[in-house]
């Protein structure tokens, strides 16, 4: 891991870190988007572009976020950064779990899976391996049961 990278983590403790890094994420959604998922959160983290469909829109919503891998998956968290409400791709999520990842130049139909029960803490300690930070967030968040999910792949990838 980089010295930024490690920075980084140790930094998103703070909440100071997370009120700053929400401000600069539709920076990061424009970088993503160019980039098809080549260059998010500008590689200090494993990121991917969330791409799900809007719950009252039904427009496409993007998102990039931190995720780490499961198998053929991968395994996002609804912390929202602390904040005391779920983000709305979670909620876009809970309502229709299909989706599309922007993954290292590649794009994949997923299909999001909510995690329960013992696979639910299986993932929590990998999520809280890569951003140990997760753990503030969950007593930021104020008793909110923060969302995770483990994201499918329904096809192939495509370039």
């Amino acid at each position: 891991m980089s010295v930024l990278g490690s920075l980084t983590r140790r930094l998103g403790h703070h909440e100071w870190f997370g009120a700053t890094m929400r401000l600069l994420v539709p920076a990061d959604r424009i970088v993503g988007r160019l980039t098809r998922g080549r260059v998010v959160a500008l590689g200090l983290v494993p990121s991917l572009v969330l791409t799900t469909t809007g719950r009252r829109s039904g427009q496409p919503r993007s998102n990039p976020l931190l995720y780490v891998p499961d198998g053929d998956g991968y395994v996002v968290i609804g912390s929202n950064w602390g904040q005391q409400h779920q983000p709305g791709w979670a909620m876009n999520l809970l309502a229709r779990p299909e989706a599309e990842v922007d993954v290292r130049g590649r794009r994949l139909a997923v299909r999001a899976e909510l995690a329960t029960g013992a696979e639910r803490e299986r993932l929590w300690q990998l999520l809280v391996t890569e951003w140990p930070a997760y753990r503030t967030y969950v007593r930021r968040a104020g008793g909110r049961e923060i969302s995770i999910f483990r994201l499918v792949p329904t096809g192939p990838a495509r370039t």
